[in-house]
């Protein structure tokens, strides 16, 4: 499911995107009130399909201020499945005086607001990980797969892999997976055996596995899809005489611990942000809303951190200062450290684990900073 919106939207834990209809531009008019508070808009959904993933973040970020003592900052959220979508909920925000957007979640919905924020001059910090709506003001939180796939493939390289291979969906998500992994073993020193693509069919991925292996022999391969098809892949991998090969996999595993059940995923590595600090988020959470929070509401529990700790050096009567953004050292969250890049896309610390009978073991943790 995770798949469906992977390529060009957020990671979702369902699929179908919330209809929107674009509605008609209206003259922007902004100004903060003179309340003395520095006002933030966080577009997600928080009706339509994805409205449980939507309020999730949404009660992260309020969590995020009250824990961070961020009494000079109000979060007001804008539904981007309304009608007019996320283009009219980003007019209502500068309307009312926002000087900063937090979101929207899905990519369609960055390409809405984006255009409007900008003439507006007000920043975006998006949640998406689709970095073709990066760039020209507008910042991605969002775990991007090309991170994850050169981190793994890093490691595994260290640990020996020199050929490599890989197995990867059809569509935008396969594509951007299999140039991320071409790079990957490329910087790591490696060679590409072979890629293969297939289809949303048990067929179609036999044949892929097949085709792969006549290619000749592979250290590692990488599984560039949803634990349920890793499983699959990996059986069929292993029943085809790629008994000792690495299985390597993405971020979308990280949230999926019956991979352990699967003797074929054992030994498996992925590479993912830490959960040892979302774990005790998601404890608290329960306990406030009583309900277990998406997995995607530390984006909205990290950038509201990330607001407070600049608000500090942020005159209520001046723009937002965007270039605080821009420190090289980065800054630290639920998921671990992170920074934006040149292109204004996350760059964060990952860790690599190993699924194990037991569970999923950290082999190689997370940097905790960045050098500079």
């Amino acid at each position: 499911m995770a798949l469906a919106l992977a390529g060009c939207q957020a990671i979702l834990p369902r699929s179908g995107p919330p209809e929107t209809t674009p509605p008609e531009q209206t003259e922007i008019t902004t100004g903060i009130p003179d309340d003395g508070l520095r006002r933030i808009a966080l577009l997600v959904p928080t009706s339509g399909n994805n409205a449980g993933v939507g309020q999730s973040i949404a009660n992260a970020a309020n969590m995020a201020i009250l824990d961070a003592g961020g009494e000079g900052v109000r979060i007001t959220t804008y539904d981007t499945a309304s009608v007019g979508g996320a283009a009219r909920a980003a007019n209502s925000a500068l309307t009312d005086g926002s000087r900063l957007i937090l979101g929207p979640l899905l990519a369609d919905n960055v390409r809405s607001t984006a255009p409007v924020a900008r003439s507006a001059g007000v920043p975006v910090i998006a949640f998406s990980n689709d970095t073709s709506v990066s760039g020209n003001g507008t910042y991605l939180m969002g775990f991007t797969p090309d991170q994850s796939i050169a981190r793994v493939t890093s490691y595994a390289a260290g640990q020996g892999a020199r050929r490599f291979a890989a197995l990867v969906p059809e569509g935008l998500y396969g594509q951007r997976a299999s140039a991320a992994f071409a790079r990957a073993v490329r910087d790591a020193g490696g060679t590409l055996v072979g890629t293969r693509t297939y289809a949303r069919s048990r067929r179609s991925l036999q044949l892929a596995v097949t085709q792969l292996n006549g290619e000749g022999e592979f250290d590692a391969i990488l599984i560039a899809d949803s634990g349920t098809t890793a499983r699959e892949a990996a059986q069929m991998i292993r029943d085809r005489g790629a008994t000792d090969a690495q299985i390597l996999g993405t971020e979308l595993w990280n949230n999926q611990p019956n991979l352990v059940r699967d003797p074929a995923m054992h030994g498996a590595l992925f590479a993912s942000v830490s959960d040892r600090m979302f774990n005790t988020l998601s404890n608290r959470y329960r306990s406030r809303f009583s309900s277990d929070p998406y997995r995607l509401s530390s984006l909205g529990y990290d950038a509201a951190l990330l607001v407070v700790r600049i608000a500090r050096e942020w005159p209520t009567d001046q723009p937002f200062p965007v270039n605080e953004l821009r420190d090289e050292g980065g800054f630290s969250g639920v998921d671990g450290a992170f920074r934006f890049d040149s292109n204004g896309v996350a760059q964060r610390a990952l860790e690599v684990q190993q699924i194990r009978p037991n569970g999923f073991t950290v082999v190689s943790p997370a940097p905790t900073g960045f050098g500079g």
